[in-house]
């Protein structure tokens, strides 16, 4: 039996673990998935020298575990983020399937209006959405509790002119995660309409706080479901060598 695995802090609600123990009961695949959750990246080290067959990684390793890895498929290079670990003979290699994941999720949502961006948050997540919205000609903004950079700001600037000429949100951040349902990045919603399309990576809940009060606003929604379930299945081709 082959083991596959998930490396993060926090995992008692863990999406992965139980989409791939169903994947593999239902194709009858003799495989095992399991969480490793690790207090420090540092204990990575050790655990990549068992005998698992390739791993995905969340919240917070997924630019802190590029350094313990033997190579980085050109993606994850140029995203600067890890998801996926590939072991061949012996060699763990970094892919990025988030950025894959959010392209087929979004697709079908996108229209001309979408022609500028905000993503909240700057951690791993926040690096694979950049890449897609740029890789298809959307320019990006960031709002962050500790923007850097002239293309940064603090949450207290977001008013109603960038959420205007924003028409595209994305929240890369855990807040509004279970349980913390109640829980909810603050932006002037009543400057949200019909036009804008807003994301929120979380999935649990299915609806967060955030895009509640986005859909009373009148703007479109779409949660992190759809965008996990395809970096799942592109997660499986890679270890497969597909």
């Amino acid at each position: 039996m082959k083991t596959y695995g998930l490396i993060g802090r926090s995992l008692g609600h863990s999406f992965s673990k139980s989409f791939f123990e169903e994947y593999f009961q239902t194709h009858d695949i003799d495989a095992q998935y399991l969480n490793f959750e690790l207090d420090t990246i540092d204990e990575v080290q050790d655990l990549l020298k068992k005998e698992i067959s390739g791993f995905n990684v969340t919240i917070p390793y997924k630019e802190a575990v590029i350094p313990f890895l033997d190579e980085l498929s050109s993606e994850a290079k140029e995203i600067g983020a890890v998801n996926v670990i590939q072991i061949i003979e012996g060699r763990t290699i970094g892919h990025n399937s988030d950025a894959f994941g959010f392209h087929q999720s979004i697709k079908p949502f996108l229209t001309n209006r979408h022609e500028r961006a905000i993503i909240f948050g700057t951690g791993g997540a926040s690096k694979a959405v950049e890449y897609v919205l740029k890789k298809i000609g959307v320019d990006v903004i960031f709002v962050s509790r500790t923007p850097k950079g002239e293309n940064q700001f603090h949450y207290s600037e977001v008013n109603n002119h960038m959420l205007n000429a924003c028409k595209l949100l994305v929240n890369t951040t855990p807040v509004g995660t279970f349980p913390n349902v109640e829980d909810s990045i603050e932006i002037p919603f009543s400057h949200l309409s019909e036009e804008h399309l807003v994301v929120d990576l979380i999935y649990n809940p299915t609806k967060t706080k955030f895009l509640q009060k986005a859909e009373e606003c009148g703007a479109a929604i779409l949660n992190g479901e759809s965008m996990l379930r395809e970096q799942a299945l592109k997660s499986w081709k890679i270890w497969l060598g597909k």
